[in-house]
């Protein structure tokens, strides 16, 4: 089974302490509580990710009310794989996974997304970020030096 990684737990938990925050900053809701339950013991133990299928309902509810929150694929339209690459340079997915992706779990959808992000080799992550940060040509005629 798909392992969901303790950082992937750890947004969680700061998702829902946003979502519902402390009344008197000492007591936690109910979601967090769940959550930090998993988290304290994966930190005990020093495992860096828990099975999907083994996690208390009420933290693994917890935590896919936080993943239906993230987005989906991280597909961004550009997909080699459809040209025959193994590994797609617009997302980073091997071809499995852009095949299997509607029917994986979530944990393994966020398994792919935790590796993807960690290699950062692929466009989504490189030209189009830089893209971003270019300052953007103004559309005020004022600012037109002609």
């Amino acid at each position: 089974m798909a392992g969901i990684h303790i950082t992937d737990i750890e947004a969680a938990i700061n998702w829902w302490r946003e979502r519902r925050p402390s009344i008197d900053g000492i007591s936690a809701c109910a979601e967090v509580r769940a959550l930090a339950e998993v988290y304290a013991l994966m930190v005990y133990y020093r495992e860096p990710s828990c099975d999907e299928d083994g996690m208390p309902a009420k933290a693994k509810n917890a935590w896919l009310a936080w993943y239906d929150s993230t987005p989906d694929a991280p597909c961004i339209a550009i997909c080699s794989t459809s040209q025959g690459d193994e590994l797609c340079k617009g997302c980073g997915r091997t071809f499995d996974e852009v095949q299997n992706w509607p029917v994986m779990t979530p944990g393994e959808k966020r398994g792919t997304w935790r590796r993807i992000t960690m290699e950062g080799s692929a466009w989504r992550f490189n030209r189009y970020a830089e893209r971003a940060l270019e300052p953007k040509p103004s559309t005020n005629p004022k600012d037109d030096p002609a």
